[in-house]
């Protein structure tokens, strides 16, 4: 699988003396901020102007002379910088549905349920070309202030509306990827035979176990294979002086991941 972030290198290698405009992020110490090559940032540290030729490794000071390292916006971090209209789907959980699923430069990925926008921005700074769907139409302007922010609105299509109410204007076997966040994923799963290619994956996130099971049987019946279904917990590890042990802190679930091919 391709890095999600050599994209962003080639780019960077291209456009070297041209002034790139994608976001950079300004860190001092546990400060970070995310501006765009030209902008004002004003803190309580004073006002700092960003040029528009700009280069991540640069350092930047305020009027008042505190200083900034300009830093390269990487995937990560847009989980910590998009607008939120709701919980978004974690670094950990993004990783599992890209590395699960092979997305990368050349797919095209069907998505449902938007909300911020962080997986399909991943997906598109992995390569793929998404098309994703966002009911609310006030959350579907923040995630295409989103898809700009983190320079991909060329690869990320924001739909406003449902899915299975556009299912007729979907080409049939148009998609290598299917990801879907949403409460009525069972149904769309019905036709995933229908939207994917031969091969092709759906990968379905569900917050709770009962829509996982509903999940699980849609793809079942639909004739889709591989169906498995794992739930994500992560354990954080301390380290100190006494020895090392795992945090007893509460154990890190955030929810299911169901993977299905269609085959």
């Amino acid at each position: 699988m391709s890095d999600p972030d050599d994209a962003d290198d080639e780019v960077t290698a291209e456009t070297a003396g041209e002034g790139d405009r994608s976001p950079v992020l300004l860190v001092r110490g546990d400060r970070e901020y995310l501006v765009e090559p030209g902008d004002e940032m004003g803190t309580d540290l004073g006002v700092l102007d960003v040029p528009e030729d700009v280069r991540p490794g640069d350092a930047l000071e305020t009027h008042l002379g505190d200083e900034f390292r300009v830093r390269r916006l990487r995937g990560p971090d847009l989980f910590h910088h998009f607008e939120r209209t709701g919980a978004p789907m974690v670094p950990r959980d993004i990783g599992l549905v890209i590395g699960e699923t092979g997305i990368a430069r050349g797919d095209r990925v069907l998505d449902a349920g938007t909300g911020t926008g962080v997986l399909a921005a991943s997906m598109a700074r992995a390569g793929a070309s998404v098309v994703t769907y966002e009911r609310d139409p006030e959350f579907a302007d923040v995630a295409r202030e989103n898809m700009a922010l983190g320079g991909v609105a060329d690869a990320v299509d924001v739909r406003t509306g449902d899915v299975l109410e556009d299912l007729d204007g979907l080409e049939p076997s148009s998609f290598d990827v299917c990801t879907l966040d949403t409460g009525d994923a069972p149904s769309i799963v019905d036709y995933a035979p229908t939207l994917l290619v031969d091969g092709g994956f759906v990968a379905v996130y569900s917050p709770f176990i009962e829509s996982t099971r509903e999940v699980v049987t849609a793809a079942r019946e639909a004739g889709l294979s591989n169906v498995t279904t794992r739930e994500t917990i992560q354990r954080e590890m301390q380290f100190d002086d006494r020895g090392s042990r795992p945090s007893t802190a509460p154990v890190g679930h955030t929810g299911y991941l169901t993977i299905a091919r269609n085959e």
